[in-house]
């Protein structure tokens, strides 16, 4: 069998130019504020991948945790990291499958995501909430989760998520002023150093995904869902963690009881 040249290669000099040799490269993200370059590439036999590589030391260590994230969660709404290769002396760069959509962070995207019909909308936001079944389960909590990490493809009608790199397992305690992620989506605990993140901390962001996806405008002032699913909304994002859902499942069948 010939070796994959993605797949079946551990070490490789650089990455660009050993992307160039195996295949087109078509797409490249090389400013990121996660301390990663990136690449998409076509291989010979028509098959495309997604090459992330760690440029610094923060994006080394989100490499890390990613790579830790993929091994113990698995959901076809998740895009995984497959494998990991060592790029020269102290680079790391994982492959993974390309998916073709929009990233719903941008706003012209963001305005035709919004423009869908509901039951569009609803299927991307019961995707969200059903990988988030696979990541409570598997004792992990969600962090930086926002818009920037929802994948659309207008074609097929589908969500991926992607760039869950600083998921970690919980509940811990927060060592350091803030989490990383967006305002828009990040619970109050999240800015408040030696405050606990826990599963009700995944539920806050995923009941501000409910909200936002849902919302027909740019100032939340234009939800489209019913006044018993902004009730769950709310619950979910309540200030105060004990107010909400004790946890993902609690707050999906919440959910579903009223969609």
């Amino acid at each position: 069998m010939t070796a994959h040249p993605l797949l079946d290669v551990d070490e490789i000099p650089a990455t660009e130019p050993y992307l160039r040799t195996v295949g087109q490269v078509f797409r490249s993200f090389r400013e990121q504020d996660s301390g990663c370059l990136s690449h998409g590439v076509r291989l010979p036999d028509g098959t495309r991948w997604f090459v992330k590589e760690a440029t610094t030391d923060r994006g080394r260590r989100s490499l890390d945790r990613a790579w830790s994230f993929h091994r113990t969660v698995r959901h076809p709404a998740i895009v995984p990291q497959l494998h990991r290769i060592t790029v020269g002396d102290r680079r790391t760069a994982v492959v993974m499958p390309w998916h073709d959509g929009e990233i719903l962070y941008d706003g012209s995207a963001r305005a035709r995501f919004r423009a869908l019909s509901l039951a569009r909308v609803h299927h991307a936001l019961d995707r969200v909430l059903d990988a988030h079944l696979a990541v409570e389960a598997a004792g992990l909590v969600a962090v930086d989760l926002y818009d920037g990490a929802f994948l659309y493809d207008f074609g097929a009608h589908e969500l991926h998520l992607i760039d869950l790199d600083e998921y970690r397992p919980g509940p811990f305690v927060l060592t350091v002023d803030r989490l990383p992620g967006s305002t828009r989506f990040m619970s109050p605990e999240e800015w408040r150093r030696g405050a606990t993140i826990d599963t009700r901390t995944t539920v806050h962001v995923l009941g501000r995904t409910a909200r936002l996806l849902l919302d027909a405008g740019p100032g939340e002032d234009a939800f489209r869902g019913t006044a018993s699913q902004l009730a769950v909304v709310e619950r979910a994002t309540h200030p105060e963690p004990r107010e909400r859902f004790d946890g993902v499942r609690e707050l999906v069948e919440a959910w579903r009881a009223v969609s």
